[in-house]
This record gives C-alpha cells, structure tokens and sequence, in this order.
C-alpha cells in the first residue's frame, strides 16, 4: 500500500506544471495534499474527479489560503473535517480517514515565522492535534500522521541548522514536540529507514534558487504508531518531482 504526502504550494499552480501528470504514473493508494489553496468550486472537473479515486476537502474560509485533500483509491470508513476546534478548522488545516487497519490523519500545520502570535497559533495547534492522537491510540486505533508539519526535527533534517537557531521552524520548542510526538508511541518513518543519511530534504527556498545546491529542510513527514512499524516496507522522499517548493514524500506499509 503506497502512501504519499505532498505540499503542493497551489494545487491551481501545480497542475499547470504537471501534477495530473505525475499522479496518474504514480497512483499511490492514498495521496494527501496541502496547501491546496483553492475551494472546490474554483477547481475542474479533472482535480475533483480523478479517476479510480475518491477526493475529500478541507478549504480555508479564506480564499486561496492554506487547505487540504485526501485521494484515495479505497473509500474510508469515515471522514472528519478538522480537529473539532473552531479556532483551527476554519483554516482548512486536517482532513481525518478512517480505514479498518488505521486512521489516517493528513495535516498542513502552521507556519509560525510570521510574527509572535502565528508562533504561539502553532504550538497550540502543535498540541491540540497531540491530544486528538493520544484520544485515538486510548480507543486502541492504529494512527499515520501525514503532512507539512513546517519544522526540521534534528540538524540532520536541514542544510544550515546553525544559521537557523532562532528560525521558527528550527526552534527549540517546535523541535521538542517531535521529541515528545515520539514518546507518545509514534516513529518517523524516513528515520526508521535511513536513520543516519543526510542531504534528505523536502523543502527548499525559491528565491534563492536552494533547490540546485540541495540547500534544503526536511520538514514534510510520515509518522505511524508503534503497532504498524513491523508492516512499514519502505519511506522515500522524491526529490526529483518538481511543481512546487516541496517535493512528495511517501510509505509503502504491507496492508
């Protein structure tokens, strides 16, 4: 069971540059998408039906701002929109799949270096989606978390970790979730596999053209809960796909 994950910085603005393409000769079984910033309305035919899939959305209630999408060949048992928060659901950030072996959770966290207030929206969204996985894994649930979590973990997981030590995105707090995300019984599933390769990025800046020279941040993930370790086959990140500033990160589980 092939599963993707990938920020698309405008799904509108990645289709001209090729995404339809590249989906129908990838066709994972699942793909989750971010930053879509579109609504369904402003999309055609051929993003909302993609063929041999079913499509679920999550918009921002501001137009062409954040948003999510769940494609999957396999119809879930169940579909939510968002944590059950006002506060974070009206940004489109988390659209959650119910499937018999687990529950899918396909997240656009926030980006917090705009000032000091998207900094703390961030870290309160950091645990409020702690909370929601620690009430599923109560009610015994398998969970993977896939998306944008917009912060590298370790130095490993960026190009520059010195420079950026006062970066959001690279801040002690924000890096200490993920340590604390792993002692709540989830792995990262890259790491489980190349546990000590560097140069493995999925986000690289535009303006400096960091794409190139490989001067990038890991900081789009996949994430599965102790009990499905022993069914991960493989993690992949998949530089070589272009459209937008993140590139398509994946897992192959034997399911």
């Amino acid at each position: 069971m092939r599963l993707i994950s990938w920020n698309v910085n405008g799904l509108r603005a990645a289709q001209k540059k090729g995404f339809l393409d590249w989906f129908e000769r990838d066709r994972p079984a699942i793909l989750c998408l971010q930053e879509t910033k579109a609504q369904p309305a402003q999309l055609d035919a051929k993003l909302l039906n993609a063929p041999g899939y079913s499509a679920y959305w999550s918009s921002a209630e501001k137009k062409g701002y954040s948003g999510t999408v769940i494609y999957t060949q396999k119809k879930p048992l169940s579909i939510q929109h968002g944590l059950g928060l006002e506060r974070f659901d009206r940004e489109g950030r988390v659209v959650i799949a119910e499937y018999p072996e687990f529950t899918l959770l396909n997240i656009y966290f926030p980006n917090g270096k705009k000032n000091q207030e998207r900094l703390d929206y961030k870290m309160d969204f950091y645990a409020a989606v702690l909370d929601y996985c620690n009430a599923l894994q109560k009610q015994g649930r398998q969970i993977i978390i896939c998306g944008d979590v917009n912060t590298a973990h370790r130095e490993i997981d960026l190009a520059r970790p010195k420079e950026n030590e006062h970066t959001s995105g690279f801040l002690p707090g924000e890096r200490a979730w993920l340590d604390h995300l792993l002692r709540e019984g989830f792995a990262d599933t890259l790491r489980e596999k190349y546990p000590d390769q560097p140069g493995l990025y999925t986000w690289w800046d535009y303006k400096t053209l960091a794409r190139g020279r490989n001067i990038g941040w890991r900081i789009d993930y996949f994430f599965i809960t102790d009990g499905l370790k022993k069914k991960l086959k493989d993690a992949f990140i998949l530089a070589g796909v272009t459209g937008s500033d993140h590139c398509p990160v994946g897992i192959e589980l034997c399911i």
